[in-house]
């Protein structure tokens, strides 16, 4: 079964998400921060990650620069309701994959990760 790892600081937003994941028979990780992200991505490997930018502890920016550095291959879509250029263009930079617009919409969601997450 696929993995996906969420990190985002509200509950709220993973437990959207992580419901969203598990209806399409997904596994689900979640993280609180990017330092949290960052020991359970080592950890556990997942196949895909969904990150939020602004957090505390390690934002969204320092998580892809470390995620990077590590080498591991698991793309990362952003989470945000940031739709600036220059933020899209740094997380690119930083190895991003691509983006997901907050609010959250599932076709949306299921439409950029299903490339991913096939067998």
């Amino acid at each position: 079964m696929k993995r996906v790892l969420i990190i985002d600081d509200s509950a709220f937003q993973r437990k959207v998400l992580s419901a969203t994941l598990l209806a399409e028979g997904l596994d689900v990780l979640e993280a609180k921060n990017g330092r949290e992200g960052i020991e359970i991505g080592v950890r556990e490997r997942p196949d895909l990650i969904i990150l939020d930018l602004l957090m505390p502890e390690m934002d969204g920016f320092s998580f892809l620069k470390e995620w990077q550095a590590k080498g591991i291959p698991a793309p990362v879509f952003v989470f945000t309701s940031d739709i600036q250029t220059a933020t899209r263009t740094m997380c690119l930079d930083l190895g991003a994959t691509g983006f997901l617009n907050k609010p959250l919409k599932k076709d949306e969601l299921v439409r950029c990760i299903s490339p991913y997450m096939k067998e």
